[in-house]
């Protein structure tokens, strides 16, 4: 059953462009119950320790003086995380899983069309894999919807959101997942990277994601990739 969220607060005069950030408890046909809201105190660090997550622990704090402006809410890691290995399907249905993306910087995102705040945070997100989508990087946005699975590629094709892949989990158990280690706690959700599978950085709500302090993260995010580093 659809959950209607409340509409984005009034923005502040000059950032018109911003995406108001909703504060807001979801729930995903009783599977995802109850979900945490936004803040400071909804991203609880989880040190897993992974010795292959210091090199993203490292660049996070490198990228940190970047994550302000239309990302400042991003919270840059602080200790290794490697996330669990999401498994979705592609748009043809076939079973993709994050280490699919091995060797590429790539920005997960979860949303549904449900969530007021992710439909209008998705043309960012979209503007954002045209500019900057390369073999080194991706927006991998994946759809969280349990019922009608019509309807998120009927609101992706009816706004023109065509250079986004098509990524879905009708279950919702990367919502699950992406939870269990404190990374998902509300809608959207995204999560920067890198290579290894690693957390560089975590948004706890909708970003303008094709803005200039985004741009000038992403790439510096992607370039030691690029490098071969």
């Amino acid at each position: 059953m659809d959950e209607t969220l409340p509409d984005p607060a009034p923005q502040r005069p000059g950032a018109s462009r911003r995406i108001p950030i909703i504060v807001a408890v979801v729930a995903v046909g009783g599977l995802i119950g109850l979900a945490g809201v936004y803040g400071i105190a909804g991203l609880k660090r989880n040190a897993s320790g992974d010795p292959a997550c210091r090199a993203a622990v490292n660049l996070a704090q490198k990228l940190a003086p970047l994550a302000h402006g239309e990302v400042a809410a991003l919270t840059m890691a602080t200790a290794p995380l490697k996330l669990p290995d999401l498994a979705f399907e592609d748009a043809g249905g076939q079973p993709k899983k994050l280490s699919d993306w091995r060797g590429r910087t790539i920005l997960v995102n979860l949303w549904a069309t449900w969530c007021v705040p992710c439909r209008k945070e998705m043309p960012a997100l979209d503007n954002l894999q045209a500019k900057l989508g390369s073999a080194n990087f991706e927006v991998v946005a994946i759809n969280i919807d349990t019922r009608d699975h019509d309807k998120p590629k009927k609101f992706l094709q009816d706004e023109k959101l065509t250079r986004l892949g098509y990524f879905s989990d009708a279950k919702a158990r990367v919502f699950q997942d992406l939870k269990s280690v404190g990374r998902a706690l509300g809608m959207p959700t995204s999560v920067l990277v890198d290579g290894n599978g690693c957390e560089i950085g975590t948004i706890a709500g909708p970003a303008e994601w094709d803005s200039d302090d985004a741009m000038k993260l992403i790439k510096a995010a992607v370039k030691p990739v690029a490098a071969g580093l």
